[in-house]
């Protein structure tokens, strides 16, 4: 008993206290700079491709070009996309046919891509990784691609669409959609859909594979299976995978750009019906046919664009977020 007393005395670290042993542990413990340094090349990448240009676009917005020289011009840019007819009416049409396009993502694309990720999901389906595969391919087409296809097939002269339908006795229904100023816009988001339908889709996926086996075992016990075991038990638990795939819809559909510009070209036509806030800011940047460009007014649409994708974020982020944290298992 004296020898274990007397060693106890003799050792600083026993006899210290635990703020004192606390700072010897923070003292050894070793500086992780291999963190840093695996980090820095993303950073430093993202930074220069992002950051910068995101902060160059919003300084520019600020300024006017007056004889070649930029002049401060604080928010005039911003009024004068707002109050001038010239620009507000095309900016109200970009922004109204935007939000349609987003409307269309969301009442259609998404849900298909639960209903087809809660079939897949089913054991007793056959050949299901084929049918996802094929299903996710569009996907990965390029956009140029898809909307020129398209382009094809819808078209009255020489498209297929018109022959099809006459084969199942419903040529009638047939008319130039991409031509129509009322169906233009609705033909692209469907359009938009079947191409990326297949990323909602194998996001639910995975997140009905995640449901743990014992909260299914469960739900058998008590008898709910089938169609009610998805809508009461499986659907509450993937309702984050869905809040997260409404605002990557979001963010995507108002960042668009490539369909639109390979189907309808620059001047989103017909008459501006399919015009989003990507090709109008293509149009006021760079400038087509008889516009001149105006980077200062096409950087105060881009910076536009940013505030509206922020805001959504932000709503998401800090309301609906914070109530779809109790589904979670």
């Amino acid at each position: 008993m004296k020898s274990i007393f007397s060693e106890n005395l003799s050792d600083p670290q026993r006899t210290a206290g635990p703020e004192a042993m606390a700072e010897t542990t923070a003292q050894r413990r070793p500086v992780r700079w291999h963190i840093a340094v695996f980090l820095a090349p993303a950073v430093l990448i993202y930074t220069a491709v992002m950051i910068l240009p995101l902060f160059g676009t919003l300084q520019l917005s600020l300024f006017r070009t007056v004889d070649n020289v930029p002049v401060f011009a604080g928010f005039d840019n911003f009024r004068m996309l707002f109050g001038d007819p010239r620009w507000s009416a095309n900016f109200w049409n970009a922004l109204g046919n935007n939000t349609w396009f987003f409307i269309i993502h969301m009442l259609v694309q998404n849900p298909i891509g639960v209903v087809l990720a809660a079939l897949l999901s089913s054991p007793k389906l056959r050949f299901s990784a084929f049918y996802r595969t094929a299903i996710f391919i569009p996907t990965i087409l390029s956009f140029v691609i898809v909307g020129f296809a398209w382009k094809l097939i819808l078209s009255p002269l020489w498209g297929v669409a018109p022959n099809v339908l006459d084969l199942v006795g419903l040529k009638s229904l047939f008319v130039p959609w991409l031509g129509k100023e009322e169906y233009a816009l609705t033909t692209l988001g469907l359009i938009s859909v079947w191409q990326f339908v297949g990323i909602p889709m194998m996001l639910i996926y995975a997140a009905l594979l995640s449901i743990p086996d014992e909260v299914i075992e469960a739900a058998e016990c008590d008898g709910i299976t089938g169609m009610a075991q998805f809508w009461k038990i499986k659907l509450p638990l993937i309702l984050p995978s869905i809040g997260i795939i409404s605002i990557l819809t979001f963010v995507g559909n108002f960042n668009a750009f490539d369909l639109i510009y390979s189907a309808q070209g620059a001047l989103a036509g017909p008459n501006y019906a399919t015009d989003i806030l990507g090709t109008f800011l293509y149009r006021t940047f760079f400038g087509f046919q008889l516009q001149v460009g105006d980077r200062n007014m096409g950087a105060t649409i881009a910076s536009m664009m940013f505030f509206i994708i922020l805001a959504g974020v932000c709503v998401y982020l800090f309301t609906i977020q914070t109530r779809l944290r109790r589904y979670q298992y």
